[in-house]
C-alpha cells in the first residue's frame, strides 16, 4: 500500500508505529507548546492592535507645531546688547508659517496617507453659572475625521461642525449641566466670544481628556484665537506607524517646524509594546528549545532500542545515508504531526478565551487576529526544530558498526 514511499519514509513511519506510545508523547508535548506558541501569539497581537487603535484613533500620528519661541539678543545698531538673564518668552498663540506649502508638501509624501490643519487652543465654557477652562480644537471635519475618529468616541447627539456647532468631553458636560441642543458661550483671552451649540458628546476614555477637550470648526477656532486664516498644528498619518519618529525627525529637518510623533509622545507605550514582541518571542524561543529536547530525547532512546534493527538494515544494504535520513524523516514528521495538532489547539483556546471575555460595556477585549503568516513559521519551526533536535540521533545511529548492532 505504501511501496510508492522511498525506503526511508517506510522504515521512519513504522519506527514510530511500533513506538505508539512514546510516539503520542511526544506529539502530546509538541502541540502543547505550539498550542502556547499560537495562543499567546494571537493574545498578544489582539491586545497589542486593541492598544494602538485606541492610541492612534484619539490623536495624529505626527504632529507638526511652530517651533519654540525664543529670546532673542537686543541690538541697538551695529552693537548687541545681552542681558545677564534672559528669560523665556510666554509662547503665544502663533500660525505654522506658511502651513499651505508645508500642507502641500506633506501630501505629496509617499509614506503620508492624510494631513489635516487644526487650531488649537484655550477658552473659557460658560453656561449660566457654570463655567469651565477648555482647549479647543478647531478642525476641518471632511479631513480631521479621518485621522482622529471623532465620529466613533460619540455617546450622544452627532459629530456635526459647522460654524454654530460645539462637540464637548462627557466630563465638561456633566461639570456644565449640558446636554446636547444646549448652548456655550465661548470666551478666549483675545476678548472674542461666541455662542455654540452641542451637537455631540464625546468619551474619549479618559476622564482628564473628557473635562476639557472641546471640537469647533476651524474658522470658528480662528476667530477665536485672533489668528484669521492661520493653523496652530498639521495632524499627520502615515502607512508605516512604526517608522512615525524617523519620519517625524525627516519631516522637522526639511521644514521650519517641530514634528512630533506618536512614537516621542507615547514614550512609555511603545516600549510596552517592544516588551510584548520581545516576550513572545522568548516565549517561542524556549517553547522550541523544550520541543527540540523532547524530540532528540526520545529519538536517542529509540536509536538504543532499536539498535539490532538498525544494523539489519546496515546488513541488508542501507547506507549510511539512508539510516541517517530515517531518523530526521522522524524527528521532522513528530515536529510537523504535532505543530498541526497544536495550532488548532491554540486556535480553539483563543476562540473561547475571546468569547468570554469583555470590557465592562460588553464590547470586545481584543480582536482575533489569525495571520496565516503566524501558522505557517510556526509550523515550518516546529518541524525544523524536530529536524535539528534528530540530527544528534540519526548521527549516532548511522555510526553505528552492523555486526556490533546485532550482537546488541
Amino acid at each position: 500500500m505504501k511501496s510508492w514511499l522511498p525506503f526511508t519514509w517506510i522504515a521512519a513511519t513504522r519506527f514510530l508505529r511500533e513506538g505508539r506510545m512514546q510516539t503520542m508523547f511526544i506529539i502530546s508535548g509538541i502541540a502543547i507548546g505550539v498550542g502556547v506558541i499560537v495562543f499567546m501569539s494571537a493574545l498578544l497581537t489582539g491586545l497589542q492592535a486593541n492598544w494602538i487603535k485606541r492610541v492612534l484613533t484619539s490623536q495624529p500620528q505626527i504632529q507638526l507645531i511652530p517651533p519654540d519661541q525664543i529670546a532673542r539678543p537686543l541690538r541697538l545698531g551695529e552693537s548687541v546688547v545681552e542681558l545677564s538673564t534672559v528669560q523665556r518668552p510666554s509662547q503665544r498663540v502663533v500660525s505654522i508659517d506658511q502651513w499651505q506649502k508645508i500642507r502641500d508638501r506633506m501630501l505629496a509624501m509617499p509614506e503620508v496617507t492624510g494631513v489635516s490643519p487644526t487650531m488649537a487652543g484655550s477658552a473659557l465654557a460658560v453656561r449660566g453659572a457654570a463655567s469651565r477652562s477648555i482647549s479647543i480644537s478647531g478642525v476641518d471635519p471632511a479631513t480631521y475625521f479621518k485621522i482622529v475618529r471623532v465620529p466613533d468616541y460619540i455617546v450622544a447627539g452627532v459629530a456635526r461642525l459647522t460654524n454654530q456647532d460645539i462637540i464637548v468631553g462627557t466630563q465638561l458636560a456633566v461639570d456644565l449641566g449640558a446636554v446636547v441642543g444646549d448652548k456655550l458661550n465661548l470666551r478666549a483671552a483675545t476678548g472674542v466670544s461666541v455662542v455654540l451649540t452641542i451637537t455631540g458628546i464625546i468619551d474619549l476614555g479618559s476622564k482628564g481628556a473628557n473635562e476639557r477637550v472641546a471640537y469647533v470648526a476651524l474658522r470658528t477656532a480662528q476667530s477665536l484665537m485672533g489668528v484669521v486664516g492661520g493653523v496652530t498644528t498639521i495632524d499627520i498619518t502615515i502607512r508605516d506607524i512604526y517608522a512615525a519618529e524617523t519620519l517625524a525627525q525627516q519631516i522637522q529637518a526639511s521644514n521650519y517646524v517641530q514634528a512630533d510623533s506618536w512614537i516621542a509622545t507615547n514614550a512609555q507605550f511603545f516600549t510596552a509594546v517592544q516588551a510584548q514582541n520581545t516576550s513572545n518571542t522568548m516565549i517561542r524561543v524556549f517553547v522550541a528549545l523544550s520541543v527540540a529536547f523532547g524530540i532528540a530525547a526520545v529519538l536517542v532512546v529509540s536509536v538504543i532500542q532499536r539498535s539490532r534493527d538498525i544494523g539489519i538494515l546496515r546488513a541488508m544494504g542501507s547506507s549510511r545515508r539512508q539510516v541517517l535520513l530515517v531518523f530526521l524523516i522522524q524527528g521532522g514528521l513528530l515536529g510537523f504531526v504535532g505543530a498541526l495538532v497544536g495550532a488548532g489547539v491554540g486556535t480553539v483556546g483563543i476562540i473561547y478565551l475571546h468569547a468570554t471575555l469583555h470590557e465592562a460595556d460588553g464590547s470586545e477585549l481584543f480582536p482575533i487576529i489569525l495571520e496565516r503568516s503566524m501558522y505557517i513559521s510556526t509550523i515550518l519551526l516546529a518541524t525544523l526544530t524536530g529536524v535539528l533536535a534528530a540530527a544528534a540521533p540519526a548521527l549516532r545511529a548511522a555510526s553505528l558498526d552492523p555486526v556490533e548492532a546485532i550482537r546488541g
